[in-house]
């Protein structure tokens, strides 16, 4: 069973900075690809930033330049540097993550993304 918690969500005055964090846990044989995605009330999910094993990045326009995805391997744990803050970036922000686990020495892998359960962020004007 593999589970993503994040943290870091709250309340914040606009230009203000806050930093995520979302970490996987379980029977976990590798993370590929980790990402960030936002949902604003009556929005769609949107994909905010990814980054891969190696650390390549890519971006939202609506955020390139303030925002920062970082991963820390050795600590399963995905962050998201939130800097320069606006209202519209109010939303609920989930962790997603490619899994890879295994069902013990010698069994099958299986790949498949996992999901965290959100946090929340209020940027208020």
């Amino acid at each position: 069973q593999v589970q993503l918690l994040e943290s870091g969500g709250g309340l914040v005055q606009a230009g203000g900075s806050l930093r995520l964090s979302c970490v996987a846990s379980g029977s976990i044989f590798t993370i590929n690809d980790m990402a960030w995605y936002r949902q604003a009330a009556g929005n769609q999910r949107e994909l905010v930033a990814t980054i891969n094993i190696l650390g390549k990045t890519t971006y939202a326009d609506s955020v390139k330049g303030r925002f920062t995805i970082s991963r820390d391997n050795a600590k399963n744990t995905v962050f998201l540097q939130m800097n320069s803050l606006k209202p519209e970036d109010t939303a609920v922000y989930y962790c997603n993550a490619d899994i890879t686990t295994r069902t013990g020495p010698g069994g099958a892998f299986d790949a498949q993304p996992y999901w965290g359960q959100g946090t929340h962020l209020t940027v208020s004007s």
